[in-house]
C-alpha cells in the first residue's frame, strides 16, 4: 500500500519552488530558485536507463545483499552504488535511492545554485544558507519534534535515512530511524542501511555509534529507536 509522503511539507520556507517528478520506483520531491521539472525527467532518465539495462544483464546486482563487484561495463551510476555498498558491507541496491538523489541533484545544479532533492527519505542537498531538515521516525515521540541544521558549508551533503519500522525499504533491524550524513549520498544511503540492519533494541545504540565511527567518509549519524535517540559525528539536532 502506498504511504503518503506527508512528512516532506513539514519544513516550509518561502525563498525555493517545490516540485514531484516520478519515474516508475523514482518518486522526486524537488526544492530549487526554479521549476525544472523537465529538467529533472532528463536527468532521471539518463541515469535509470543504463542502469536498467545493467541489471537486465547482471540480475545478481539486483538481488545481492552483500558487496557486488565492481565491472568496466557497469554505468557510472552502477559503479557509484557499488563503491558505497563495498565501504558500507551491503548490497549495492541499498545505495539506489541515494545514488538517483544525488545524480539528478548535481545535473539540476547547471540551473540552480540551491538544490534539494528528496527520494524516498533520501536526501541529497546543496544550500547557500543555513537550512532545517525534519526528522521523521514513525511512531517515536522525537516525530516532528526535532529536526537537523545543516549549515551552507557542509553541502553539498547527503542525509539518508533508513527504518526498520515504516516504509517499504528491506532493514532487518527495528530502529524507528537510522540517519546517516555524508559528502557521498549513495555512501550515507548504504551505511544507513547497514547500521540499521543493527538495531534490534535500544541497548544496541552504542555499539552502532562505535561501528559508524568505522565506515570511512561518514560525517555523523542520527539513531532513534523508541524514546531513546543516539547521536555521532557533525550532528547538530534544533527542537521544533
Amino acid at each position: 500500500m502506498y504511504e503518503p509522503r506527508t512528512y516532506r511539507h513539514w519544513i516550509k520556507d518561502n525563498d525555493l519552488l517545490s516540485f514531484n517528478v516520478t519515474v516508475k520506483e523514482t518518486d522526486l520531491y524537488i526544492r530549487a530558485q526554479r521549476q525544472l521539472e523537465d529538467e529533472a525527467l532528463k536527468s532521471i532518465l539518463k541515469h535509470r536507463t543504463p542502469l536498467e539495462k545493467y541489471i537486465e544483464s547482471h540480475p545478481a546486482f539486483l538481488t545481492t545483499l552483500v558487496p557486488y563487484p565492481m565491472e568496466e561495463d557497469a554505468p557510472a551510476i552502477a559503479r557509484e552504488m557499488a563503491k558505497a555498498a563495498q565501504i558500507a558491507g551491503v548490497g549495492p541496491m541499498a545505495a539506489v535511492a541515494g545514488a538517483i538523489a544525488e545524480a539528478v541533484g548535481r545535473d539540476l545544479l547547471a540551473f540552480s545554485p540551491e538544490i534539494i532533492v528528496e527520494n524516498g527519505g533520501d536526501i541529497f542537498l546543496r544550500t547557500t544558507q543555513k537550512r532545517v531538515v525534519g526528522i521523521y521516525a514513525g511512531k517515536s515521540p522525537f516525530t516532528g519534534k526535532i529536526a537537523l541544521e545543516i549549515k551552507p558549508e557542509a553541502t553539498p551533503l547527503g542525509i539518508c535515512t533508513s527504518s526498520g519500522t515504516l516504509g517499504h525499504s528491506l532493514s532487518l533491524g527495528t530502529a524507528d530511524a537510522l540517519i546517516v550524513l555524508s559528502a557521498s549520498t549513495p555512501l550515507a544511503d548504504a551505511a544507513a542501511t547497514a547500521l540499521g540492519n543493527l538495531v534490534k533494541d535500544e541497548k544496541d545504540i552504542p555499539k552502532v555509534v562505535q561501528r559508524a565511527q568505522s565506515i570511512n567518509g561518514l560525517h555523523g549519524i542520527v539513531i532513534i529507536k523508541g524514546d531513546k535517540i543516539g547521536l555521532w559525528g557533525k550532528v547538530k539536532i534544533l527542537p521544533l
